[in-house]
């Protein structure tokens, strides 16, 4: 759901903003409705060879956990500019390959959409760039451990767990999203 246009903001934040409207209600009344705004959040799978990358980080706020490089866009940034940006601050690395595999909108009442990129054949061309909120180490892996790592109590990432939980259901679905991370620009899976 989107916030209306004649929403006002009524609290803004240093991630997210609350908006309130009123709404007709189906018996003709009004009611306060309320919705909170953020920033969109990307998410990229890298890839180098048949590899899957991921990050092992740690932050002051949660026990060290697994994730996909990513993280929050900024005032205007296009999201695939985000996502080239996050992946070569958090892991140093760039791809000349990337497509959008899915943009998730995972709350009711939160105006946020999660976009995920596959970024293929990455090559590193710089040192990692860290907030100070941040300690990342970069895990390579193969499609099997991947689907572990994801699978595990240590992942963060609901979205991508819930994706992989129906694709084990449909085996063949699982292998296209195998295929799809590894395919080279001319459409081969490599």
């Amino acid at each position: 759901m989107k916030i209306p246009s004649d929403a006002k903001r009524v609290f803004k934040g240093v991630i997210f903003d609350v908006y309130q409207w009123q709404q007709k209600m189906f018996d003709g009344r009004y009611a306060t409705f309320e919705m909170l705004k953020r920033p969109p959040t990307i998410e990229v799978i890298a890839t180098r060879g048949n590899k899957i990358l991921l990050s092992h980080q740690s932050q002051p706020n949660k026990s060290d956990f697994y994730s996909l490089f990513g993280g929050r866009g900024e005032e205007g940034e296009e999201a695939l500019a985000t996502a080239k940006r996050e992946l070569l601050e958090e892991s140093g690395l760039q791809s000349e390959d990337w497509e959008l595999l899915k943009v998730y909108e995972p709350m009711h009442k939160i105006d946020w959409r999660i976009y995920m990129f596959v970024a293929r054949n990455c090559i590193n061309t710089a040192q990692q760039k860290l907030d100070a909120g941040e300690k990342i180490e970069i895990v390579e892996c193969t499609f099997e451990q991947f689907i572990k790592i994801v699978g595990s109590e240590k992942y963060w990432g609901n979205e991508l767990v819930l994706d992989i939980l129906r694709m084990k259901q449909n085996l063949p679905d699982l292998e296209r999203f195998k295929q799809k991370l590894f395919l080279n620009k001319d459409g081969m899976t490599q």
